[in-house]
């Protein structure tokens, strides 16, 4: 992809503080491993719903991870990534299930980096709720055979559907699972030929890995089920084949929904346990999520930083782990206060970046925090 000859020193700094002795520590700089973020503000990895069936990115989506990356996000985190075209979220949804895939990423991530941003890539698979329906149909269900999907193929831990709107997925056998953990880590392969700089293990939002951890979702009798160290064998055996494909340089993420808002589900206490022994493994960082696994989920109190005590609980029992936070973070200020408080190290940002790819810039002004702007839109920066 050619890129244009102009302003190429300002595009590696956009959303960096303009004062290296910064004191909003949002806009301070993260170093991890060999990558360095600029700030703290990472964008959450969202399904777009915008791919063909073939899970190669397009035009929308060099225009959606671009344009936010022109603007001074530190990460830019594509979301839900298949590792099988089976394991996908939707029809519609990107993957990184064959070799043909590693070149179709190239440019999209060579703009990343040109606008000097970390590229990532959330590697998923959607277990019982793969083949649902494309979300820019208002709909929560599965898609039909004749609308691309694959309902009489889905798979999950154990043959309990997640809604009545969900066919009952296959039993996983133990040959299956080895050939998922397999795929993960041909996934990391492949994201590292195509040049991310970061890769995020999916194991939240009631998809495969966190179907498994569930006793809500895992009713296995084998060594996959029963227990916490079965329950959580998915998960570390994932992470294992991800890292025998990832380069030990670059920064290994996961994604963790701490807690299922069901009497007997997958909670915080045991998220901190996991969290322990996935960062002996190696997990460079813990992204705080919740729920998503069961469709009788009552969340208490959906107020603004409704998760951010779980990244703050999860910070203060593995104090050495890096935590990230999300959920209805909606000003630069909130995010400060988060970070000046040690409840997290990072902000993930998901709905203020659809609402406005200008967010970083935008958080800037809230905090009164001079930084570097897109040369080309310099001339719309408000004056103090």
């Amino acid at each position: 992809m050619e890129l244009p000859n102009v302003c190429n020193q300002n595009h590696t700094k956009t959303g960096a503080a303009l004062d290296k002795d910064c004191k909003t520590k949002l806009f301070q700089p993260l170093t991890v491993k060999n990558i360095i973020f600029k700030n703290r503000i990472f964008l959450a990895p969202m399904c777009t719903y915008s791919a063909r069936d073939d899970g190669k990115p397009n035009s929308f989506h060099l225009m959606h991870y671009g344009g936010i990356a022109h603007r001074g996000a530190a990460l830019v985190m594509i979301g839900a990534t298949a590792v099988q075209k089976i394991g996908r979220v939707s029809p519609c949804d990107l993957g990184l299930w064959s070799n043909d895939h590693v070149d179709a990423f190239k440019p999209l991530i060579d703009y990343i980096h040109f606008n000097g941003c970390v590229a990532g890539v959330q590697l998923a698979h959607g277990g019982r709720k793969a083949s649902g329906s494309c979300r820019l149909l208002n709909r929560i269900d599965m898609a039909t055979k004749e609308e691309g999907g694959w309902p009489e193929d889905i798979v999950g831990p154990s043959p309990i559907p997640f809604n009545e709107n969900f066919t009952t997925p296959k039993e996983l056998t133990r040959e299956q699972i080895q050939e998922i953990v397999k795929d993960f880590g041909e996934g990391a392969r492949r994201a590292n030929e195509a040049g991310f700089d970061v890769v995020q293990v999916h194991a939240a939002h009631g998809y495969l890995i966190h179907q498994f951890l569930s006793p809500l979702s895992n009713h296995r009798t084998d060594e996959y089920g029963g227990s916490f160290e079965n329950r959580i064998r998915l998960c570390l055996e994932v992470i294992q084949s991800v890292k025998k494909q990832w380069p030990i340089e670059k920064p290994l993420f996961i994604r963790f929904s701490c807690e299922d808002y069901v009497e007997g589900g997958w909670n915080l206490k045991e998220t901190i346990k996991l969290c322990r022994i996935v960062k002996d493994m190696g997990i460079d960082f813990v992204d705080c999520s919740s729920g998503g696994l069961s469709k009788d989920q009552v969340i208490p109190h959906l107020v603004p930083g409704y998760q951010v005590p779980f990244a703050e609980t999860m910070k203060k029992e593995n104090p050495e782990v890096l935590i990230s936070t999300v959920g209805l973070i909606l000003n630069g200020q909130q995010a400060e206060d988060i970070l000046q408080s040690g409840a997290a190290d990072a902000i993930c940002v998901g709905r203020p970046f659809l609402r406005d790819p200008s967010t970083v810039l935008n958080w800037a002004r809230d905090t009164q925090t001079e930084i570097e702007w897109p040369c080309q839109y310099v001339r719309a920066k408000p004056i103090p």
